[in-house]
């Protein structure tokens, strides 16, 4: 395995970018240097914008958010996202951006002048699709109906909501900043606003009855969303749940609520066509599909991840984390902390990491496409998955059989190199 590297780390700051573009340039040719892959083209490219703040930290959250303590550096931090994307520039030249997702943290806590003016250089630094799919997440707490009606003017054409649950007592154990009436107003400014939103919803939470479930799910079809995601509530490790956790529903109500989302959304004529992604038809999530079809994604902002794709390696990045640091380190010409090459041995595993969530699969020709290796690579892997009824597979698809979807993590595994 090719270890994770540091980069740039900087012993202090200075003038002038230590990483100029002509330096970015220059690690650019490094990696059109031959290599271990062979790829026939590059896959499509996504952006991924990462704001780090939000007003307070959900007992449940493992992403990287940051409580607002006082006024948050807003221009400052603006500074830095132009800044960081002008470096990182010479990695996609000539590529076109098809996706844009601007996550966090709450980005809707961005004032409507700063988020007309990070758009604005986005389209002078990036060739952007006329039609690209341009998404902010937003949180109910922040809804203001004219900020977003300014937002879907300066571009923004899908919001993410994260709705999570209608009920009060369970928005106040899953500690949310907005309540019942908050999240109904939300999804109604959206529906006034965009053709295209997304409702994230979690089940599974702290005491929740399957009536209880049962009702929020009604609640947000009745609103007809184009998109819904349906997260079952996970203690994910170093939150606060993980240390104090919760009285959460037993395996077997557990299993019942997912089985009442699969019938409720199917009858509604939802398709689900991601392990927690349902969509009205022509509404699946662009940006997303995007990640788990191995394609490629540049992400800037703190912590932000990125994915890029070269004729002969595949890169992965990680961006500083805590805002300071960040900011301070593209001012230093080094935002990345983190950088390595997807191991040849790994890539197969990578792939179908990504690709085995979706409920369709993937045609078999796409594997060579993304990861410039021939399928007899993991043919092990795929005839053990054959036989152990986990996947389904002819000449023109490889997909989870519902067995499969159960027991996802298991199949996945049996790729891991």
């Amino acid at each position: 395995m090719i270890p994770i590297k540091p980069v740039g780390a900087g012993s202090g700051k200075s003038a002038a970018p230590a990483r100029t573009i002509d330096a970015a340039a220059g690690v650019a040719a490094q990696y059109l240097q031959p290599g271990a892959l062979n790829l026939a083209a590059l896959p499509p490219l996504s952006l991924y914008v990462h704001w780090p703040w939000c007003v307070r930290k959900c007992p449940y959250c493992d992403f990287n958010s940051h409580e607002a303590t006082g006024e948050v550096p807003e221009k400052q931090y603006l500074d830095a996202l132009r800044l960081d994307l002008e470096m990182a520039l010479p990695l996609i030249w000539g590529r076109r951006i098809h996706t844009v997702f601007i996550g966090g943290g709450t980005p809707s806590l961005m004032s409507a002048a700063g988020l007309d003016r990070l758009l604005s250089d986005l389209r002078t630094l990036l060739p952007l699709d006329g039609d690209a799919e341009i998404t902010m997440e937003a949180n109910p707490g922040t809804f203001e109906a004219e900020k977003f009606r300014s937002y879907r003017t300066s571009g923004i054409n899908r919001l993410s909501i994260g709705i999570q649950s209608f009920n009060p007592h369970h928005l106040q154990a899953l500690g949310r900043i907005h309540d019942d009436g908050e999240a109904r107003r939300a999804v109604e400014i959206a529906l006034a606003n965009f053709d295209n939103f997304n409702l994230d919803l979690m089940y599974a939470l702290p005491s929740q009855t399957l009536d209880e479930a049962r009702v929020d799910l009604a609640t947000a079809l009745s609103y007809q969303p184009p998109h819904l995601s349906l997260y079952h509530l996970t203690m994910e490790p170093n939150t606060v749940f993980a240390k104090y956790p919760p009285e959460l529903p037993d395996d077997d109500t557990s299993a019942d609520m997912q089985d009442l989302v699969a019938d409720m959304t199917g009858a509604a004529g939802y398709g689900h066509y991601e392990v927690s992604a349902y969509a009205r038809p022509g509404h699946q999530a662009k940006h997303n599909l995007n990640y788990w079809q191995f394609g490629d994604y540049l992400g800037i902002g703190a912590g932000a991840h990125t994915k890029l794709s070269f004729p002969h390696r595949v890169l992965r990045q990680a961006r500083y984390k805590q805002p300071k640091s960040y900011m301070e380190q593209v001012a230093n010409g080094t935002p990345v902390q983190e950088e390595h090459e997807i191991p040849r041995a790994e890539m197969g595993f990578e792939f179908m990491l990504n690709t085995l969530r979706l409920q369709g699969g993937f045609a078999p020709n796409l594997f060579t496409e993304r990861t410039g290796l021939a399928l007899n690579t993991i043919e092990k892997g795929l005839n053990e998955a054959e036989g152990k009824g986990l996947i389904y597979r002819d000449h023109a698809i490889i997909r989870p059989t519902e067995l499969g979807h159960r027991f996802l993590n298991d199949l996945q595994q049996i790729f891991l190199a």
